[in-house]
């Protein structure tokens, strides 16, 4: 038996599983598996093809105390994947909208807090925890157990190790962890994986040799990057990264 409001709109071939709940302001796409004991509140907005197991919990209400039970929502891409007991929440005044893009698999445990944005492809790991207002852009991997403060934002394909704390900005293409945190190298492994070429590679690490040079504080690295290496659009993106980074990033 499960509980699902005849005000919520629901495509065509959808499962839902017993003890499940659907509330009224919900949007569900086609093909889409909500397993049992499973909770999506007032304004998830559910994308073909994802699937929510056992005991997942989408749009519950934020841990904020601010909170006044405002209109928000939560948006899941299509094809994502929220394995059991994940728990992903609506968003505040603060933007509206908790973002979770497409083809992202977030394991057991996962809790992505208010107002987060999830670009594509993302993986959380068991027990990954976001804070407030996390960032985290499209390829990456968080491994399982790390804890992110909030604001904090995450570039794209990045591998985070398991176990660390997360409460600086990371730049793209790299691997971060040891604890404290710090620069590990750039993820070498997962560039090649997603097609990334020898060439498009080795510029990368030859920019990261500049940013996390022991000879260099940032400001002055990113005045070497921009003078003295061709800018091309994986340079730039680095470059626009840290310029932009609010929280200060990773350590050397």
């Amino acid at each position: 038996m499960n509980s699902i409001s005849a005000k919520a709109r629901i495509g065509n071939n959808v499962e839902i599983k017993d003890f499940a709940v659907v509330d009224d302001d919900v949007v569900i796409g086609n093909n889409v598996f909500i397993g049992p004991c499973a909770y999506v509140g007032n304004g998830s907005r559910i994308a073909d093809n994802v699937k929510i197991f056992h005991g997942g919990s989408i749009a519950s209400h934020p841990h904020s105390v601010g909170f006044a039970d405002e209109i928000s929502t939560v948006e899941i891409g299509e094809g994502t994947l929220i394995k059991e007991f994940s728990t992903i929440s609506r968003a505040t005044k603060y933007s509206y909208k908790t973002i979770v893009g497409k083809d992202c698999y977030i394991m057991n445990y996962v809790h992505v807090a208010h107002d987060n944005r999830i670009g594509d492809n993302v993986v959380l790991t068991n027990g990954v925890g976001l804070g407030g207002h996390v960032t985290v852009d499209s390829h990456t991997t968080i491994g399982g157990l790390v804890g992110v403060h909030q604001f904090v934002h995450i570039g794209e394909y990045v591998m985070i190790e398991s176990n660390t704390k997360v409460t600086k900005d990371i730049p793209p293409y790299i691997l971060a962890g040891r604890t404290p945190q710090r620069f590990m190298g750039i993820n070498y492994i997962g560039l090649k994986r997603k097609g990334f070429s020898p060439e498009v590679i080795s510029r990368i690490k030859d920019a990261y040799r500049i940013v996390y040079s022991r000879e260099l504080n940032f400001k002055d690295a990113l005045k070497k990057l921009k003078d003295e290496m061709e800018i091309t659009a994986e340079v730039k993106n680095i470059y626009d990264f840290i310029i932009k980074s609010e929280r200060g990033i990773l350590s050397k």
